[in-house]
């Protein structure tokens, strides 16, 4: 594995670890921003173009988690064109729906509406049941969000 390859690996995982770390502080969620867009540059450099667009869904999760909305929307729909331009695997459209939706809970809550329906009904074509599961997990999660809206 190149070092640019392992920094992009790492850096994702560590935005993961902090992601899912419901206690961040202020300087975590900075961190968090820096390790995202950190692990994008190197997968720029040293990934394909599913990692790198992968890397803009993070990076977009990120935005929603700390409730940066538009910048979370602007990294989401780099990842839709990107899923659009490619052939990715089976479960990175849904995906990208995922994103958008997430990102337009506040800001737009009939448009994310829309993309986790468009999600659901893409989401039936994923080939693994935990992929699939993983994606109807983060839908509800963000169908709460809206109910609470």
């Amino acid at each position: 594995m190149t070092d640019q390859r392992k920094l992009a690996v790492d850096l994702f995982n560590h935005t993961w670890t902090l992601l899912d770390n419901n206690k961040r502080t202020k300087e975590q969620d900075e961190e968090m921003v820096h390790a995202a867009h950190a692990s994008r540059h190197h997968w720029g450099i040293a990934g394909t173009e599913q990692q790198q667009a992968r890397g803009e869904w993070q990076i977009s999760r990120v935005y929603a988690a700390l409730k940066r909305f538009a910048a979370a929307a602007h990294h989401a729909q780099l990842y839709m064109n990107a899923c659009k331009m490619h052939d990715f695997d089976d479960w990175d459209l849904p995906f990208a729906h995922e994103g958008l939706a997430r990102a337009m809970v506040k800001n737009d809550p009939a448009a994310a509406k829309k993309h986790i329906e468009e999600a659901r009904k893409l989401g039936e074509s994923i080939a693994k049941d935990g992929d699939r599961d993983w994606l109807h997990t983060n839908l509800d999660e963000i169908s709460t969000s809206l109910d609470a809206t």
